[in-house]
């Protein structure tokens, strides 16, 4: 009877490890935030080995850890210009540097998210749209004014740029050149035994608002829909294993589900539903809309299966020395965030998160309850 027992424990771990062994470095990590979901919610941190308030490119270096003694759970990193060839990011940090911190958060046990703001394909200007925006009803007004209405229409319109490079488009194939870039990027991601680093992929963010070439008011629902399935597609095609995919509209406060679902782009195309949340106007205005859009989502989240995350916070340059317990932490601790990711503190005049300034203190002793997790509270959780 002993001997029967021992056979089947040792079958029954067989048949675990040949299961774990089955499921794609994607799904190991989708699983593995379902579990830290439970337990609390993990905090991020966007570019946090390369700088900090005090200090820029230091090996070993993070403002977290300097304040809390770990690092973040979750580190955020940007692939804006890789579509270029460049050899540094948007915000000139060397695309060599990001592999490697990648490598290395996903060794100390770490979770890592990836955005890309890329170039305008049609215009060759940033991600951003508003100085394109301008500058072509400046340019429109002024030929219309003087009767040149045909060379008027030759005009580029930043409201074009999406449907520019579907397929069809003047600028399709070399859009379909900037994602092999950043599909070659990912696969370089591997541990040290050459297995994939899972990756949650966040492209095309706060589409509901209109400052990025993808935005609401610069192409149709139809189109970003179009715009994300030729993205995902490509690069699923390319590394089918090891990225999963966010989407992460703008804080809006007034979202109705329908008009939420309107650019969803689907349940078989999203593991994780995020939204990107910054009090940039009043403390009443940003808990009320912040309450409304996690309320919904929540909702909607639970009814499709999925996680939810801030995947952009905070209160930029903060001069309140009590937001984050007083403010935010309320807020959130109502519902099921599984992650939150203040923004890069890039210098004095320009931080996302809590550490080493005024609100330095309140974020701390936040830091210690037992929810509130970082690196070494989630690398054993697997």
């Amino acid at each position: 009877m002993k001997m029967k027992m021992v056979i089947l424990a040792v079958a029954m771990a067989m048949t675990c490890s040949l299961q774990a062994a089955t499921k794609t470095p994607a799904q190991q990590l989708l699983e593995r935030l379902q579990k830290l979901q439970k337990k609390g919610y993990m905090y991020g941190h966007q570019d946090d080995p390369f700088y900090g308030l005090t200090w820029d490119w230091d090996l070993g270096r993070s403002d977290t850890k300097e304040l809390v003694g770990d690092y973040p759970a979750v580190m955020g990193f940007d692939l804006g210009g890789i579509e270029m060839g460049d050899a540094k990011n948007l915000d000139s940090v060397p695309f060599q540097r990001i592999h490697e911190e990648i490598i290395a958060h996903h060794q100390r046990g770490g979770i890592i998210t990836i955005s890309w703001h890329p170039r305008n394909p049609l215009l060759g200007t940033t991600a951003w749209i508003q100085n394109d925006t301008t500058a072509y009803n400046e340019a429109v007004a002024a030929l219309k004014k003087i009767g040149q209405d045909a060379l008027a229409k030759q005009v580029i319109d930043p409201k074009t740029t999406v449907k520019s490079i579907l397929p069809g488009g003047s600028h399709h194939a070399k859009y379909m050149g900037w994602l092999k870039r950043v599909a070659d990027f990912l696969l370089t991601l591997k541990d040290a035994k050459g297995n994939p680093i899972p990756v949650i992929f966040r492209p095309y963010h706060e589409n509901n608002g209109s400052w990025f070439w993808w935005g609401q008011n610069l192409c149709s629902d139809e189109e970003f829909h179009a715009l994300w399935n030729m993205t995902q597609d490509y690069i699923n095609n390319v590394l089918p294993t090891n990225l999963l995919w966010s989407y992460s509209p703008n804080l809006q406060g007034n979202w109705t589900e329908e008009a939420w679902l309107k650019r969803y782009p689907g349940d078989d195309r999203i593991d994780l539903i995020g939204e990107d949340a910054y009090q940039w106007g009043t403390e009443a205005d940003f808990v009320t809309s912040l309450n409304a859009d996690l309320a919904l989502i929540t909702s909607i989240a639970q009814q499709h299966g999925k996680l939810i995350a801030l995947t952009e916070c905070g209160y930029q340059n903060s001069p309140d020395a009590t937001w984050w317990q007083r403010v935010f932490k309320p807020v959130i601790e109502q519902y099921p965030v599984c992650y939150f990711l203040p923004w890069r503190n890039y210098k004095k005049d320009h931080f996302g998160a809590a550490l080493q300034t005024t609100t330095a203190d309140d974020f701390k002793a936040w830091a210690q309850q037992k929810n509130f997790m970082f690196n070494n509270d989630i690398k054993k959780i697997k």
